[in-house]
């Protein structure tokens, strides 16, 4: 489908499950820190069904969990073997229901290569992959903002996160903690003077969600967390960050007339402009995607990426020569053109995708969250428990890994509830649109 007929099946997007009018008014509810306008449709805006967004962003927050703790089984078991390569360097998808293999500390989680799930009664625990970005849904919303001030972040984090280890921070991000400890802010914290770690994975697993506030939108999107993810990114993991973003946003306005695997092709074209033309990361998305065209298994891909990148340092990327530890199996590019495969590979299917995510090799656990948030968000709650043929449970332990929060268990019905509450407020005082409560529906102005 060309991008011309996309954008005009796009006039109206009223994607709802809601069957009566009963069902919509009860889930209209209100943010008692706005004052709703009165709002008159022009006629040619985005218009979302707020009532079923509820159940997508619990669909996000669920799979993403869901994604986030099956891909760490394997986090750093695989990261290649600079010099040479090998069969057994990677898994593969003969290597799922085996036991996992020793990660690059040297230890075994002993669990078997499979799904992790909570059941009913169980609690969620929260992770890197998502708490940063509750503690930033979290400040966003009790700031009563769009966009953060580097001040506000740099409150929000020295109050939510713990000072010294155990605070489950890597690399850039515990360099930016380290030095607002010190003083500095957002945007200085990931100067790449005072942060080596600036081109790290950091801000594409503690960002994406800012793109389902901006629903349709991506350039007000990318404005929101243009600050967050400069808190630890810059350059190529600036712009990695930002092609998250895009595809979250666009990812609301799904043409529900095609496939997710057809929807996720068409943003994934679309938020590629993030990227420029003379970076890696630009020449990753071209190289990953080109192969899967070609239609190679998902592995040659990812074996032809390690070769490219990590072994022949083509395309400006240069981890390797820099010998940094793990061969830099935390950086943004390498994890970056791993997700892409997964991503592709995966066409939409929720349970396929993150298989092959969790058997990628590097950082797995990351960008597997990032593909698994986003279906879980395009099928919703209901398309996730319908992917598995099980229930889960709605218990999220924020304070596993943050503190000082209202709630130390929170649930995915009420984080729901606050990322709409967030997307009410920028719909009408940032993107100067409406919403209408009574048939629970944004009207959102395009883009001029």
């Amino acid at each position: 489908m060309n991008m011309k007929k996309f954008n005009l099946l796009l006039s109206i997007v009223l994607i709802s499950t809601c069957s009566d009018q009963k069902k919509l008014d009860s889930n209209a509810r209100k943010d008692v820190n706005l004052k709703y306008e009165e709002y008159s449709p022009i006629g040619d805006e985005i218009i979302v069904s707020r009532a079923n967004y509820l159940n997508k962003l619990e669909g996000f927050w669920l799979a993403q969990c869901i994604a986030n703790w099956t891909g760490l089984v394997t986090e750093n078991d695989k990261i290649g073997n600079i010099g040479e390569f090998k069969t057994g360097d990677f898994y593969t998808r003969d290597d799922w229901g085996k036991k996992d293999e020793h990660n690059l500390r040297g230890k075994s989680t002993d669990q078997y290569i499979d799904f992790v799930f909570e059941g009913e009664d169980g609690i969620w625990g929260a992770d890197d992959d998502t708490d940063i970005e509750y503690m930033y849904q979290h400040l966003v919303y009790t700031n009563k903002v769009s966009k953060l001030s580097g001040d506000q972040i740099r409150d929000g984090w020295l109050k939510h996160i713990k000072h010294e280890e155990q605070n489950y921070l890597w690399v850039s991000n515990q360099r930016a903690l380290d030095l607002m400890l010190d003083g500095e802010r957002p945007p200085d914290t990931s100067d790449p003077i005072k942060n080596p770690d600036f081109d790290m994975i950091d801000a594409q697993l503690t960002t994406e969600i800012f793109g389902f506030y901006s629903p349709g939108r991506p350039d007000f999107a990318i404005e929101m967390a243009d600050l967050p993810i400069r808190t630890t990114g810059r350059y190529n993991a600036e712009w990695i960050s930002k092609f998250y973003v895009s595809m979250y946003s666009l990812a609301a306005i799904a043409d529900p007339n095609l496939s997710i695997k057809e929807n996720l092709l068409i943003i994934a074209e679309k938020s590629r402009n993030q990227l420029p033309s003379d970076s890696y990361a630009s020449k990753m998305y071209d190289f990953v995607k080109s192969q899967y065209d070609d239609g190679l298994a998902w592995e040659t891909i990812r074996d032809n990426v390690y070769i490219r990148y990590q072994v022949e340092e083509k395309d400006g990327y240069d981890i390797t020569s820099r010998n940094l530890n793990c061969n830099g199996c935390f950086a943004a590019g390498i994890n970056f053109a791993a997700s892409l495969v997964s991503l592709f590979a995966g066409e939409g299917d929720l349970k396929e995708t993150i298989k092959m995510g969790s058997l990628m090799g590097w950082d797995s656990d990351n960008p597997t969250a990032t593909w698994g948030g986003l279906i879980g968000f395009m099928i919703g709650k209901d398309g996730v428990e319908k992917a598995f043929n099980r229930s889960f449970s709605e218990e999220y332990n924020i304070h596993r890994t943050r503190q000082n929060f209202p709630k130390g268990v929170d649930n995915f019905s009420n984080m729901a509830d606050i990322g709409v509450f967030i997307t009410d407020r920028v719909v009408q005082e940032d993107l100067g649109g409406g919403i209408d409560l009574k048939k629970n529906l944004w009207y959102i102005p395009r883009l001029n």
